[in-house]
């Protein structure tokens, strides 16, 4: 039966990786290749009286991130396995994002890999606790993977634009990871001991490491349009919720069908 849920758990993680790339494709991409145009610009200067470079407000009444494409160059484009990117990157690198393969190919296997590892993440935790995912608490599964995983660390690192400046890489990994331990721990005690000493530790272990900060870089200063930055981190935190939703709701539905064929 173990294995049959393991494998079940893969299975769902295989198709919200599926869903994941289908969704970053729709919302992620292209904020990053719009970001993409600003690596290696100097930071613009500021109207005076404003918040607002000069050349992006200039640029932001001409160009929108989310814009539907042009037909058919654009249409094209994204359903060609070698996208406008990874052309232009294998002009540097000929050897591909990831042994040659397109960005699109790269990001699929990668949500893939993802999807399962997170899937029997989900479900190791729920045979530890002896708490079964079914249909109807799956998404609620997933919404405690997201807010463990994405959303609580991103209070302190939000999901990041190529082009923003950023910490040490060392540094923020160790606090992510550790804001993610510390995190699903006090949610479990929140969520799942009725004891208020317990709910209390939870609420600590939560807001321990914000309280202690997330590493910051020196210079907050960059090219990139910080309506784009958070834009993109809205658009990331988005899809992560609609993946991890996916990945509870048919880790349910398949351990359903496990436990009446047993």
């Amino acid at each position: 039966m173990i294995v049959k849920t393991l494998l079940a758990a893969v299975v769902a993680g295989l198709i919200a990786g599926v869903f994941m790339t289908a969704a970053q494709q729709a919302r992620i991409v292209p904020l990053i290749l719009h970001a993409e145009q600003y690596e290696g610009k100097e930071p613009a200067s500021v109207i005076p009286g404003t918040d607002t470079p000069a050349a992006v407000q200039s640029e932001n009444h001409e160009h929108s991130s989310l814009a539907p494409p042009s037909f058919p160059t654009d249409i094209l484009d994204a359903l060609s396995p070698v996208t406008p990117a990874h052309a232009h990157e294998g002009e540097h690198d000929d050897g591909g994002i990831m042994f040659g393969m397109s960005r699109f190919s790269g990001t699929l296997i990668a949500n893939l890999v993802a999807g399962a590892g997170f899937g029997l993440l989900l479900a190791g935790v729920s045979m530890l606790i002896a708490r079964p995912v079914t249909l109807s608490n799956g998404a609620l599964w997933g919404a405690f993977g997201w807010l463990a995983i994405h959303l609580l660390p991103a209070i302190g690192l939000p999901p990041e634009l190529p082009g923003f400046p950023a910490a040490d890489l060392g540094d923020r990994q160790a606090w992510w990871m550790a804001t993610i331990a510390l995190s699903s721990v006090g949610l479990y005690l929140l969520a799942l001991r009725p004891e208020i000493a317990a709910k209390i530790i939870g609420l600590l272990l939560i807001a321990a490491p914000h309280v202690y900060g997330a590493p910051q870089p020196a210079d907050l200063s960059s090219a990139v349009p910080a309506v784009l930055g958070a834009e993109f981190a809205v658009a990331a935190l988005a899809t992560a919720l609609a993946f991890w939703i996916v990945l509870g709701i048919v880790s349910g539905i398949l351990n359903d069908r496990l436990a009446r064929m047993a």
